[in-house]
């Protein structure tokens, strides 16, 4: 059952930006269509809670871009980015409520709603993107996963990434015991804090926007983020080394509201559904050739990269098997045994 963390304040905010636009009512049934002309008097909106300069963003106009043309022109989608409509969890529940039909973002925010998507996060399951995406794109799995966001009120449309998430730190990792009291702001997920535990780190969750005053005042060692984020806010110009974990791939849904999707005629379904095949797989290239980028310049700043030996991720892996023992138990036995059943 799907949970629901009101705020008014925020829901207020985003009734307002909305109203200009579109109606929930309208957004609701599909209608946007002006009378005999059958032309779509507006734009829908799509949701994030990400920066511009971001595969969120990339991944977001390319779906919209293909559902104008697969429509040609009939269906349009505009996206606002950067926190304009919400943050992840108000974009989350006015998705599931109707009054944004899209919405782009990270698994992480969503594992509260739905329980089973905690999947996603299993510490070092894959030595390769493509091992994830292999994964993720496998018809029974995906299937899984898709029932998932049906139960919390979504549709889910695609899934592309930003790559795996890395260690930024200013005490260098040799080995496994380099871990050891490092202070390391994360995200605020249970699963996430227990992995970073295992390590014997402190793992210590802060609103990202104090991320970076935070390492400058040495407030914290460390942080953990994707290449993406590390480069676009600058953290490599507080830190001496990015640590490639690859601990968690840092996977983008894009998901419709579920009653919303089901109420356009089934011509419109396929051409959104085509629409995010199409900007899944462009998403995953330039996530790709951005990485290539990013690592270029944090390298160029000084920065330097540090990969891990076999025997510390071997290391890594044994220490965190408490954290694969606390997501079993929680989540469906079927997704756990799909998701892992090329890596035990």
């Amino acid at each position: 059952m799907r949970k629901h963390f009101f705020n008014k304040n925020k829901y207020g905010r985003i009734a307002l930006l909305l109203s200009g636009m579109i109606t929930a009512g309208a957004v609701m049934s599909g209608c946007g269509s002006s009378g005999e002309s059958g032309e779509q008097r507006y734009a829908w909106p799509l949701a994030t809670a990400s920066p511009e300069d971001t595969v969120t963003q990339i991944f977001s106009e390319k779906f919209a871009e293909e559902v104008n043309e697969l429509s040609d022109g009939r269906m349009k989608i505009q996206v606002y980015a950067n926190s304009t409509l919400g943050g992840d969890r108000d974009l989350l529940e006015t998705c599931a409520d109707g009054d944004i039909p899209f919405v782009v973002q990270n698994t992480a925010p969503q594992v509260p709603f739905m329980p089973d998507l905690a999947v996603f996060d299993l510490p070092c399951v894959f030595d390769s993107l493509d091992d994830c995406r292999e994964t993720i794109d496998d018809p029974d799995f995906y299937s899984l996963i898709s029932d998932v966001y049906e139960d919390g009120g979504y549709h889910l449309l695609g899934m592309a990434d930003q790559g795996f998430r890395v260690m930024s730190t200013n005490k260098k990792i040799s080995s496994f015991s380099d871990f050891k009291g490092q202070k390391i702001r994360t995200m605020e997920n249970s699963y996430h804090l227990a992995f970073w535990k295992s390590l014997k780190a402190n793992p210590t969750p802060m609103s990202f926007s104090e991320v970076y005053i935070g390492l400058q005042q040495h407030t914290i060692d460390a942080q953990e983020n994707p290449y993406e984020v590390i480069v676009s806010n600058r953290l490599y110009e507080q830190q001496d080394y990015v640590v490639e974990t690859n601990h968690l791939p840092h996977l983008i849904s894009l998901i419709v509201n579920d009653k919303f999707f089901k109420k356009l005629p089934e011509e419109d379904q396929a051409i959104m559904t085509e629409a995010a095949k199409i900007a899944t797989e462009y998403a995953r290239e330039q996530s790709d050739a951005r990485i290539a980028d990013r690592v270029a310049t944090i390298e160029e700043s000084g920065t330097q990269i540090v990969e891990l030996d076999d025997e510390t991720r071997a290391k890594i892996r044994e220490s965190s098997s408490n954290v694969y023992d606390s997501i079993k138990k929680n989540i469906d036995g079927k997704i756990y045994d799909s998701y892992m059943k090329n890596n035990e």
